[in-house]
């Protein structure tokens, strides 16, 4: 079973180390400008609209309008100069999000996760990294949310096949965060009512830097 389980790792789109971890760390410039110059930006779509506060569904169809999809979510974070993004945030009801993030260390990681779910820690590496969080979704907005800094997701690659992938400081951060959008939840539901109250308030007074979807 174990020995399966590493035939499956290694079929994947990227290559996986000895512990059965994506290696999402090389080619990261050229494998990141092959999505993107694919794909057509388009706007975020911003807290309010329904889409972004239920849970997706699951990615079933790995084809070529999948593809296509993954292409335009790369291209629409590089112009909304993010490090990760969700489907839901252009409009899309799937369980998948790419990410172009740096980790603690200043390594750069971008790769794709589809129908991802964040591994339960155990106590002893729960250390909090109460640094700033910001989200697309919120432009503008920013504040202090602690989380673990350190995460693991399984989930599958944009082929569909099974995957790990695992990061530290800012990359662990970005990874809770975009699994937490596929499950309907925004960084600022994670907040108290008065620093969601003010995070709000920091959305609207200022303009966002990205094409946005305008809520009725």
């Amino acid at each position: 079973m174990a020995q399966q389980d590493t035939d499956q790792q290694h079929a994947g789109v990227l290559p996986v180390d000895d512990e059965g971890y994506v290696i999402d760390t090389e080619d990261c410039e050229k494998r990141e400008a092959e999505w993107r110059e694919r794909g057509t930006s388009r706007p975020i779509t911003v807290v309010g609209n329904p889409v972004l506060h239920k849970e997706c569904k699951d990615v079933t169809d790995f084809g070529e309008e999948f593809q296509q999809l993954v292409a335009d979510m790369f291209a629409s974070q590089r112009t909304a100069e993010g490090v990760g993004l969700a489907a839901n945030q252009i409009g899309v009801d799937l369980k998948v999000f790419v990410y172009d993030c740096p980790d603690d260390e200043g390594l750069r990681h971008v790769g794709v996760v589809c129908n991802p779910k964040l591994v339960e820690l155990p106590a002893e590496k729960r250390r909090l990294d109460d640094s700033s969080e910001g989200c697309l979704s919120v432009p503008t907005a920013y504040a202090p949310l602690p989380r673990p800094d350190y995460a693991e997701v399984t989930g599958q690659d944009e082929k569909g096949n099974p995957i790990r992938v695992r990061g530290t400081g800012y990359f662990a951060r970005c990874l809770q965060h975009e699994t937490d959008h596929l499950y309907g939840y925004l960084y600022i539901d994670r907040l108290s009512k008065r620093e969601r109250k003010a995070a709000l308030k920091q959305m609207a007074e200022n303009e966002p830097r990205y094409p946005v979807v305008a809520n009725d």
